[in-house]
């Protein structure tokens, strides 16, 4: 299957009651494995890599992979990316065939951020392509990079913020964490004020530590997209620890490569039905 265009899978998931998870890929295996699990269960999705996994590769490379992974999948999947950090990088996922973006400004004031999205989109929404943007910091670590910052997204900066950008989906901080060292307290009362204000759907980060029930909850608030990364990087990093931790000189890429393959594949089916279970 092609890569789908971010507004046809939004549209798919609104129309099927769908939340679409958005994994975390880093390299082939991790792509790979994201497409097959996605495919054996089913369900649409998202693959998606940061800028800050870009270092390892670059946006070609990426949409190269993905469209290789997809080959063997008749599931809606588009390819996203996450937390991107400037405009040159939006630009050069956008030109590489990528079919959803986020723009990712939540760290500077909120002028700042409103002009550094509408930028974003205004070159997003030129290729028909739609553009996330984050309202609100979220604390924990993102990959390497770590924040301190526990804002929760203000209802009453909302919709200027929505209509000045024009972004398409909304990141929102409602006691959502990056990565697993710490602990997530959702705080449903306020998604469900955001999602009464927000003329656009909602979207959490740090997925992996959130309770399904939550998840399940947060979807009658508006929520279309959840991230997931560190349970699948978790997934494909203990499948190499745990072969050294038997044999030191273990030494057989290919085999753990595609035993990773496996592991992380059955994560992303796991989680992606778990989420859209009625």
């Amino acid at each position: 299957m092609k890569i789908v265009n971010g507004f046809d899978i939004m549209e798919y998931a609104k129309t099927n009651n769908y939340i679409l998870p958005a994994f975390n890929t880093t390299n082939l295996e991790m792509t790979y494995a994201i497409a097959k699990g996605l495919n054996e269960a089913k369900l649409p999705g998202y693959i998606q890599i940061s800028s800050n996994n870009l270092r390892l590769s670059n946006p070609d490379a990426i949409v190269y992979l993905t469209r290789n992974a997809l080959k063997k999948t008749d599931v809606p999947i588009s390819l996203h990316l996450d937390h991107g950090k400037s405009y040159g990088d939006v630009k050069a996922c956008v030109d590489a065939g990528f079919t959803s973006i986020m723009i990712d400004a939540s760290h500077l004031s909120f002028e700042d951020n409103i002009k550094t999205v509408k930028k974003a989109v205004e070159y997003c929404h030129f290729y028909g392509v739609p553009a996330e943007a984050e309202l609100g910091s979220i604390r924990g670590k993102e990959e390497d990079i770590v924040s301190e910052a526990d804002a929760k997204t203000d209802p009453d900066l909302v919709s200027d913020f929505v209509e000045r950008t024009k972004c398409d989906l909304l990141a929102v901080s409602v006691g959502n964490v990056h990565g697993l060292d710490l602990t997530p307290n959702i705080d449903l009362p306020l998604l469900k004020k955001l999602s009464e204000i927000s003329p656009v759907p909602l979207v959490l980060h740090g997925g992996s530590g959130i309770p399904f029930e939550i998840i399940q909850k947060a979807k009658q608030y508006g929520l279309i997209k959840i991230n997931y990364g560190s349970d699948l990087r978790k997934a494909y990093i203990s499948t190499f620890g745990e072969a050294y931790a038997k044999n030191h000189n273990e030494c057989n890429v290919i085999e753990l490569s595609i035993k990773s393959v496996e592991n992380v594949g059955q994560k992303v089916k796991e989680l992606v039905t778990i989420i859209n279970r009625n």
